[in-house]
């Protein structure tokens, strides 16, 4: 990446969003940041837009990803560097695939899958112009472990996993690149959520784990899967 390189992070008002948000204006990269909940959103940039230039956007993903992207486009000219971070859990707690409902498993591959991929749709025009940027997506080991209640999420993250695949293998030779992370099990509120009750005080924080992210996407590859935590230990 380059210093002035400008990033879109969806979820990023909380959790390891927000802790990559961080991270990357204490680089010195401008910001455009998305999640749901407006209030906390505006909290974030407001505290951000002292370090770098940041523009919020508050909305579902899956509902306005061409709104998301015109006004990104309109704020600095261009996106270097898109974070699909945004997830959708499902019910809490978790349900069986045999009792999950379609409806929420509808609205979990909305956000999971279809948001990340119409949002990369949007931006890759640019980014194929210029010969240069990243798409990465977050992802989880529910992707490829098949745990009891996990379904609708994991399985949804499996679809992202591979439609990524097939990204990177068709931007070939762009300069685009494409990185799947899985950042490992943290103490977030999603993760509380999954588990309700569950003591996570001994699992990483979002922000020790986001610098380790940054480093993945300032490495070379057109495809990158990695998973953060487990690059950490082996250094």
């Amino acid at each position: 990446m380059r210093n002035n390189d400008v990033v879109l992070i969806t979820g990023a008002s909380k959790g390891l969003g927000l802790a990559l948000a961080g991270e990357l204006a204490r680089r010195g990269h401008p910001l455009v940041l998305n999640a749901r909940g407006a209030e906390a959103l505006q909290r974030a940039a407001d505290e951000l837009s002292g370090i770098t230039e940041v523009l919020a956007v508050a909305g579902d993903v899956s509902e306005m990803a061409e709104e998301l992207a015109e006004r990104a486009l309109a704020r600095f000219g261009r996106v270097d560097l898109l974070v699909n971070n945004a997830s959708e859990l499902g019910p809490s707690p978790l349900l069986t695939l045999e009792e999950h409902g379609w409806e929420s498993l509808l609205r979990i591959f909305r956000v999971n899958v279809v948001a990340p991929l119409h949002l990369a749709q949007l931006l890759l025009p640019g980014m194929r112009h210029r010969g240069r940027g990243a798409i990465v997506n977050i992802t989880s080991d529910a992707a490829v472990n098949a745990y009891p209640r996990w379904g609708g999420y994991g399985s949804s993250k499996a679809a992202l996993e591979h439609a990524s695949r097939i990204l990177a293998a068709e931007l070939e030779g762009s300069g685009v690149r494409v990185i799947v992370v899985d950042p490992g099990d943290m103490n977030t509120e999603m993760h509380q959520l999954a588990a309700p009750g569950v003591d996570l005080g001994e699992l990483a924080a979002p922000e020790e784990v986001a610098p380790l992210i940054v480093e993945l996407i300032e490495r070379g590859g057109a495809f990158v899967r990695a998973e953060a935590q487990r690059m950490a230990v082996a250094r």
